[in-house]
């Protein structure tokens, strides 16, 4: 069974046709764009409590094309959507994209024959063909990759907005696949800049502020990739800040955090709020401390798997002078409790009293938090050494910083 490596801030979902790929490109946006991890959509859709996932199991074959009206094979095309998929295997789930993708652009392809651009399936269908080339594209079709192409140009002056707009995203996202595999981000400033400008065209289109999110986050998450992290949410978040939509302008509103965040390394982070026992926490304590700030929650399945690890560089460094500090964005006190007592967690947890502040946590908000575990380790000094400290990372940091101690 595969599992995302991180739990992802919900802010709204973006695909909603039940008749396009949405659900397929959600679940390997990584396919896409690169993302924090394979199967999850940045700022887009929050990994289920681990006791609310369906068990994996063994996905339907895809049937071959039927005959049928445009409108029978737009509802069968939508049929192949499986709620809550859970395949035992990535391949498994490659395999069953691919399979739905070249059927979907085999039925794009007969309705698109059959019907006029000013037919009311006109725009679905031919979102549905551009969707499905560009998920074939991903999976290694160059073939498809360059017809999606080809067939976006031809849309990109359409006399529906909404059509010609969609066209332009994809091209972006095209765009976006070709930087990111060569493995250069030469092209990372003319992408930031392409993108800003479809946004400032339309600051309240909630697909193009989800793609101009997913592009930042990507960017995040690349290696080297900090400064056009960096660059493309301060090019985004004004134009954020300008949409009439309230759930847009938060997303906006959150690039500070972000910025604030991805301007730590070198410098130090405020660590301030309230300990589960109610005790408000103390910053002073750290002073000399290596220190492991780890925001997290009980419902994160890779948060929860991660503690293990932490927990082993604890009682190995803890008298070293290594000290482990929590911020819990759990919105049960009670399950919070449960949780510490039963793995014996010996840090200090952040938690604010509020029932329900979950990923509004004053310091989560603070700092821009999009995906836990986020996993922040500060130096001595107080400054911050790296954002990423999980896993073996953090075990080859805390040996470089604890050698000569004994």
């Amino acid at each position: 069974m595969f599992h995302s490596t991180a739990c992802v801030r919900p802010l709204f979902s973006l695909l909603q046709n039940p008749v396009r790929l949405g659900f397929l490109l959600c679940v390997a946006v990584g396919l896409i764009i690169p993302a924090p991890a394979w199967g999850e959509q940045p700022a887009a859709v929050a990994e289920a409590p681990i006791s609310a996932q369906p068990p994996a199991g063994k996905l339907p074959k895809v049937p071959p094309l039927p005959e049928g009206t445009p409108q029978e094979l737009l509802a069968f095309i939508a049929g192949l959507k499986q709620e809550n998929m859970r395949p035992s295997s990535r391949e498994e789930m490659m395999v069953y994209m691919q399979d739905v993708a070249t059927v979907s652009v085999q039925a794009a392809d007969v309705i698109l024959k059959q019907i006029k651009p000013d037919d009311k399936i006109y725009n679905d269908t031919a979102k549905l063909k551009l969707e499905s080339l560009m998920m074939l594209g991903r999976l290694g079709n160059e073939k498809a990759s360059a017809e999606m192409a080809i067939f976006a140009q031809t849309l990109v002056d359409s006399p529906s907005v909404e059509l010609a707009a969609e066209a332009r995203r994809l091209l972006l996202v095209s765009e976006a696949q070709q930087i990111f595999s060569s493995g250069t981000l030469d092209g990372g400033p003319a992408l930031i800049q392409k993108t800003a400008a479809m946004l400032a065209a339309d600051p309240n289109d909630v697909a193009t502020a989800g793609l101009a999110m997913q592009l930042a986050g990507a960017f995040e998450q690349m290696p080297g990739g900090e400064q056009s992290a960096q660059a493309a949410y301060s090019a985004f978040g004004p134009i954020f800040a300008k949409s009439s939509n309230a759930r847009i302008r938060e997303m906006g509103e959150s690039f500070a955090g972000v910025l604030r965040r991805l301007s730590l390394p070198g410098h130090p982070m405020e660590i301030k709020g309230t300990l589960l026992d109610g005790k408000p926490f103390n910053q002073k304590s750290l002073i000399g401390k290596v220190v492991l700030v780890d925001f997290w929650a009980t419902w994160c399945g890779p948060c929860v798997a991660e503690i293990p690890n932490v927990l082993e560089q604890y009682e190995k460094y803890h008298a070293k002078g290594f000290e482990v500090v929590g911020v819990s964005l759990d919105e049960d006190r009670g399950a919070l409790e449960k949780f510490v007592d039963e793995q014996k967690i010996p840090w200090p947890i952040l938690f604010e009293k509020s029932e329900g502040e979950g990923w509004r946590h004053p310091l989560s908000t603070f700092y821009g938090i999009r995906g836990i575990p986020t996993v922040i380790l500060i130096g001595r000094d107080g400054n911050v050494i790296t954002l990423d400290a999980r896993g073996e990372k953090l075990g080859k940091q805390l040996d470089s910083l604890f050698k000569d101690a004994g």
